[in-house]
């Protein structure tokens, strides 16, 4: 099944790092469809199927985002996921997309996580592996204040076992000097019995974890209370620990994966240690979705000093989960 990989923003990196992965990969671009501005990808190296979206006068502009770029970015991600849809393809790789241009356009989601589950449906869980980390998130695209609204019984549960998936992933080299853990395309849900032995370590929410509830008290009263009724499924299930040292303690080995409560929480150390390797990947959609864990840089767009590690390592790990589809 062929893989679908969307331009992004053609104002940022994406169309470069697109571009250096096509061609150093002349292999494997057969087996994958590209989707974004005409005129970019009539000078892209020969192999991969190309999709134009938008409009075709449309020219890129490195490092100087619009509108125009904004609706390019929207029209292929719809293209890819109607592909998916049709068995046309069987999962996409997304470049990276301007969240603020997106929604001057009138886009109406968050980010692309959400987009995907409004068009395949599924109970997504934002999650990252990497070199040598491996996070989950219990939110993501919210703002910071409304985090303790997302506490609730219903939303551990999905975020638990998304965890204990990502805790159970391989590990395999696909990049020099590199590794990523590559996961089965399970969809979040079941609870099979490998799962219950993942050491999975929950951050608090207030510092050293609300200290008994004197810096807090959502630890004491709402988290450990849910986390205790999940431990039977989940034996290596933590309590809520203060989050400043877990980081370090899955450095040592002490557990598979954390749960991180916000966005931040869990990106901040990710990308201190993972920058340049680090693999989104979307659990719970019915279908592969996985991105480079950086966003569109506009800053550097068309310097030609752009990493593309992270997008190699997104296009291999959605390649092994398409074969374990199969």
């Amino acid at each position: 099944m062929r893989l679908a990989i969307t331009c992004g923003d053609p104002a940022g990196i994406g169309p470069e790092i697109i571009a250096a992965w096509l061609a150093a990969h002349p292999d494997q671009a057969r087996d994958v469809a590209v989707i974004g501005p005409a005129r970019w990808l009539g000078g892209l190296p020969a192999g991969a199927e190309k999709i134009p979206v938008g409009l075709d006068e449309f020219e890129i502009s490195p490092g100087r985002p619009g509108g125009e770029g904004a609706l390019v970015a929207w029209a292929a991600l719809e293209r890819a996921a109607g592909g998916c849809r049709s068995g046309e393809f069987g999962g996409v790789v997304t470049g990276p997309v301007s969240k603020e241009w997106l929604a001057r356009i009138g886009w109406p989601f968050p980010g692309q996580t959400e987009f995907f589950a409004a068009r395949w449906g599924g109970e997504p869980t934002m999650a990252f592996c990497g070199g040598r980390l491996r996070v989950a998130l219990l939110t993501w695209h919210v703002p910071l204040r409304t985090v303790p609204e997302y506490l609730t019984a219903g939303n551990f549960a999905r975020a638990v076992r998304a965890a204990a998936q990502l805790g159970s992933l391989r590990v395999e080299r696909v990049a020099p000097n590199t590794l990523v853990r590559l996961e089965s395309n399970q969809r979040v849900g079941g609870n099979p019995l490998h799962l219950q032995g993942i050491r999975i370590a929950v951050c608090g929410l207030n510092p050293h974890a609300g200290e008994g509830g004197l810096l807090g008290t959502e630890e004491r009263d709402v988290i450990d209370p849910i986390l205790d009724g999940l431990r039977p499924q989940y034996p290596g299930l933590s309590r809520a620990l203060p989050a400043d040292t877990l980081f370090a303690r899955q450095l040592r080995g002490e557990f598979d994966v954390v749960l991180a409560l916000y966005h931040d929480q869990g990106l901040a150390p990710l990308k201190a240690v993972d920058f340049d390797e680090a693999v989104n990947v979307t659990l719970g959609l019915p279908h592969v979705r996985t991105s480079p864990d950086h966003g569109t840089a506009f800053g550097i767009a068309g310097k030609g000093i752009a990493t593309g590690r992270s997008f190699e390592n997104a296009v291999a790990v959605a390649r092994r989960l398409l074969r374990n589809a199969s």
